[in-house]
């Protein structure tokens, strides 16, 4: 279906929006765009509608990055913003009659840009295609409820009459009734296809599950939609929502699981083994996932806070191991048979790129179906010999995925060094800071 052909239908059931607007996932998942009124909505596809392409690349803060050859050095050339199919969907945690949709930056050739994230999975998933398999998943996403703060740099607090573990309480989630309500009614109206919804176990912690899709793309699109849409839900209700990988020091961080499984051209799950048994074709993916890992870790954990949940009490794994039905796995294997046969991924904290972390973690099944390497003991076997932990250097995971050959393969040499230069740059930008633990414990010792 053509975008205008979407755009009249949207007008058909919600009427001409006062505004679209038009959301670009940036390298760090971080949404940027424009308005446009409803009444031109016809300029996107025309390629009348554009941004520099250096939009895909700032850091962070949203400053270019010198190092990564983009911005103003080459003239910082704009792309010209076209929409992704199926993405248009009201907001309707805003006034009014407001409209959203994903866009992508085309060059002059009609070429989606080499620096979309988005683009990277689908050449990940064309692999899948080339090899007759058909990857199904499913995601997780945990967040924070925090009440309403005065100044960006003031830490967290959760809401009044919370319990410091909430760990499935019924109650706090009839006590927060009206805005859970509210974040499902919004998915409902956005469509997106959210399954449970639970209290986790930190204080104002709670987690959406997804049902399980074969529209990869269209899995990543909803997460980015899902994580707007709570923060402007929670926004409206005077209270502020985070996917920070780990806002407070002493209670569990913020995760995004990833269950995948694996169908043949015929609909037959690939992962489906024995009760006794695990099928071949999932021994090989959850070894590849596992021996690719470290090499992925500055995807799965991209930034500064992303590098606390491998701490104490973050509740996250920290180790490439597996087991069955073991949540402490970095990879659990929740079923062995039948069409729910899957891996369960752990890693990624919820402040990921999920582009970026799908396409990590289908590279390394990729990996594995490709290069069979041997599936060590699971981790709570009687012989299991201790993996070597994920590293807690944050420039060291940066500088080992700018140099694995594993990253250049699934995401390729170019993009390897753009998405390792933003984060050296966030590296050097935020190593400036002088901290406020520093003022209290060294400006007047010294």
């Amino acid at each position: 279906m053509s975008f205008l052909q979407e755009y009249a239908d949207y007008c058909t059931q919600h009427g001409v929006p006062d505004r679209l607007e038009l959301l670009l996932c940036d390298i760090n998942a971080v949404m940027r765009g424009k308005w446009l009124p409803g009444d031109q909505a016809g300029k996107l596809p025309s390629g009348d509608a554009r941004l520099p392409m250096s939009t895909y690349a700032p850091n962070i803060i949203g400053y270019e990055v010198e190092g990564t050859g983009l911005g103003i050095e080459v003239g910082d050339p704009d792309g010209y913003m076209v929409p992704i199919p199926g993405t248009l969907r009201p907001i309707p945690w805003l006034r009014g009659n407001i409209a959203q949709v994903l866009v992508e930056l085309e060059d002059e050739d009609e070429k989606i840009s080499d620096l979309s994230a988005r683009q990277h999975l689908a050449r990940v998933l064309e692999r899948f295609a080339d090899k007759g398999l058909k990857p199904v998943i499913a995601t997780e996403l945990e967040f924070y409820v925090i009440r309403q703060r005065e100044r960006s740099e003031d830490p967290p607090t959760a809401p009044v009459r919370t319990p410091r573990a909430q760990n499935y309480d019924m109650e706090l989630l009839h006590r927060l009734e009206p805005i859970l309500t509210d974040i499902l009614d919004a998915c409902a109206r956005q469509g997106l296809p959210t399954d449970t919804l639970t209290a986790e176990y930190g204080p104002g912690q709670f987690e959406v599950n997804f049902h399980h899709s074969d529209d990869v793309l269209a899995v990543a699109d909803m997460t980015l939609m899902f994580r707007r849409l709570v923060r402007g839900v929670v926004g409206n209700h005077g209270l502020e929502a985070t996917f920070m990988a780990k806002p407070y020091s002493e209670y569990s961080g913020n995760g995004m699981h990833v269950h995948v499984s694996l169908l043949d051209m015929d609909g037959n799950n690939v992962f489906s083994g024995t009760e006794e048994d695990l099928a071949p074709m999932l021994q090989y993916a959850v070894a590849g996932v596992l021996e690719t890992m470290p090499d992925m870790q500055a995807i799965f954990a991209p930034h500064l806070n992303s590098m606390r949940r491998f701490g104490p009490a973050s509740h996250a794994p920290s180790a490439p191991e597996w087991g069955f039905d073991h949540r402490g796995a970095a990879v659990r294997i929740p079923e062995m048979t039948g069409m729910g046969a899957r891996l369960e991924h752990r890693i990624c904290g919820a402040d990921v790129n999920p582009y970026l972390a799908l396409a990590a973690i289908l590279g390394g099944v990729l990996y594995g179906l490709e290069h069979k390497p041997d599936l060590p003991l699971p981790m709570d076997a009687e012989d299991a010999e201790p993996a070597e932990r994920l590293s807690t250097d944050w420039q060291g995971i940066v500088e080992r995925f700018a140099e694995s050959e594993f990253a250049a393969e699934i995401f390729g040499e170019e993009y390897r060094h753009i998405y390792a230069e933003v984060r050296r740059d966030e590296i050097a930008t935020l190593s400036s800071i002088i901290s406020p633990i520093e003022y209290r414990y060294y400006l007047s010792r010294f």
